[in-house]
């Protein structure tokens, strides 16, 4: 009886406490990124996708000194991955969501909830209920947007935490979900959809922030007739084509262009009744932002049997590459290979490999991969792949790219069930698989070092202006990492795996602070006072 009181009391977002300050975000604060150290305003900090924060009160000579300040424990379930979600930062307020669609307002000082929500799930949910996970709200004014497991985008009051719209994306019962972190370019709110690895059509949608009215919508599977719908073998193949668009992407304000990853064809493992390159699945898109047109498309992975989907998150910089100053966006993908790609036209600049994968020789020069003869014994990276949807990062004035890299190996297989269907599976060799935080010269493609894990990671990375690097291990540690050479400098035992999940930073009353999420707990962190 206790139990189900508490959870009716999660119910009401009002009940924790009082009103929140909403002074609004414009357009302009979400184009100004990380000026302001007190906030932190989208899923990356900034548009480009960099993770990577000005501050640099916290340095390799003190972070050694680093304390946790306090920790919030939710009320959500002990899952296996708990929090996914980078908190919105914003006077001295976090907002911050977590399993099962639930979210707070915390006290940045504190951790003490200010209001909670909790949204009612239906009991039938499909995707939703093998991945009860969010990622994160998106902000403008005085809303957050929230999308749901049962596929649907919530405007949600600041100040309160109460509902203010409420729209469905598509419909959750034959297998859509929503979980990713909400990118908002001026008045509109971008989204993508999960479910991929069930028999759904990909999309990426716009939304009116003010009315929650659909503006656009971009099928990551195109229709019969389309361009790209050629790369399939048939009508039925696309209609349940996959290339759910699951994390955020990021945006060129200058290009005006939006840089998203696409999921894993369905079936996911077994190939042969969608012959062909199974288009926009397991690609990078880069879509008019106004208006959702394809602009250009790259494909990591043509005709994808390894569940090695590229929602990832896609880092925008400028490098001097073939003799001048190139517009790129990067993606170190779940196949083994890092990319380079001009963000204006699509065009590869650079291909390698960043993991030890046995899967390609190498990318050819027309930007297909070279394949390996593949064995019943060909050792490959497993189904999570050689990194995942785990942020990266990247130092623009040390032009190093960090990323938590995945060393596995994993054989193959798949059949065709009695229905049609097709199934399939990978069988795991533990003893042969390790983790590493790696730092890759993008000019180069070529590692500058790496620290391993004793087991391969899911954390996510965030650099400083300082040079730090914050990252984490399977085995719930928390570290920091110097920028330049790796060496490893503080570490703090969270108690739990971290899972998805990168650092965020922010100056709070002059002191930086640092907050990682671990399991179902947010912990701060800052120097002592001076």
């Amino acid at each position: 009886m206790l139990l189900g009181l508490l959870i009716a009391l999660t119910v009401e977002p009002s009940v924790v406490g009082q009103d929140v300050p909403s002074p609004g975000v414009t357009s302009q604060d979400l184009l100004d990124g990380l000026k302001n150290p007190s906030r932190w305003l989208t899923f990356s900090g900034d548009y480009t996708g960099r993770r990577h924060s000005p501050l640099t009160q916290i340095t390799p000579e003190n972070v050694h000194r680093l304390a946790a300040q306090w920790t919030f424990q939710s009320e959500t379930m002990a899952l296996s991955r708990g929090f996914e979600s980078t908190p919105i930062v914003l006077d001295n307020v976090l907002y911050v969501t977590g399993s099962n669609n639930y979210a707070w307002a915390l006290d940045a000082r504190t951790g003490r909830p200010f209001w909670r929500y909790r949204r009612e799930l239906p009991s039938n949910l499909t995707y939703g209920a093998s991945a009860p996970v969010n990622r994160g709200f998106g902000v403008l004014g005085d809303r957050l947007f929230m999308v749901t497991l049962d596929a649907h985008l919530l405007a949600l009051d600041m100040k309160r935490g109460t509902v203010m719209w409420d729209v469905v994306l598509a419909d959750y019962r034959i297998g859509y979900a929503a979980t990713l972190a909400p990118l908002v370019v001026k008045d509109k709110v971008i989204v993508g959809n999960g479910g991929g690895d069930w028999p759904t059509r990909g999309f990426i949608d716009a939304y009116d922030a003010k009315s929650g009215t659909r503006r656009w919508r971009f099928y990551t599977i195109p229709a019969p007739g389309e361009p790209g719908s050629e790369t399939w073998s048939s009508a039925e193949a696309m209609a349940r084509g996959g290339g759910g668009a699951w994390m955020t992407g990021s945006y060129d304000p200058d290009l005006n262009l939006l840089y998203w990853g696409t999921g894993n064809p369905y079936p996911g493992l077994y190939g042969g009744d969608r012959l062909g390159d199974n288009l926009y699945t397991s690609s990078l898109v880069a879509l008019d932002a106004d208006t959702g047109k394809l602009k250009w498309h790259y494909q990591f992975t043509p005709h994808d049997t390894h569940d090695w989907d590229a929602n990832q998150v896609p880092v925008l910089a400028d490098l001097s590459l073939g003799g001048g100053l190139r517009k790129v966006v990067m993606v170190a993908n779940r196949n083994g290979f890092f990319y380079v790609l001009d963000r204006v036209t699509g065009k590869l600049l650079l291909a390698k490999r960043f993991a030890d994968t046995q899967w390609a020789k190498e990318i050819g020069p027309d930007g297909r991969p070279v394949l390996s003869p593949e064995t019943p014994e060909t050792c490959l990276p497993d189904m999570r792949g050689a990194t995942n949807f785990m942020p990266p990062s990247y130092d623009p004035v040390r032009q190093l790219f960090f990323v938590n890299v995945r060393e596995t190996c994993a054989v193959y297989f798949s059949w065709k069930r009695p229905d049609g269907t097709g199934g399939g599976g990978a069988k795991q060799f533990h003893d042969r698989g390790y983790g590493a935080v790696r730092a890759i010269d993008p000019t180069t493609g070529e590692r500058w070092w790496e620290f391993r894990y004793e087991t391969p990671s899911m954390a996510g990375v965030m650099s400083t202006a300082s040079g730090l690097v914050f990252a984490g291990d399977n085995e719930g540690n928390f570290s920091a990492f110097d920028a330049r050479t790796g060496k490893p400098l503080w570490h703090y035992p969270t108690g739990f795996a971290l899972w998805g999940a990168a650092a965020t930073t922010f100056m709070l009353d002059g002191r930086q602070h640092v907050l990682i999420p671990s399991g179902t707990t947010l912990v701060a962190f800052a120097l002592p006072p001076t």
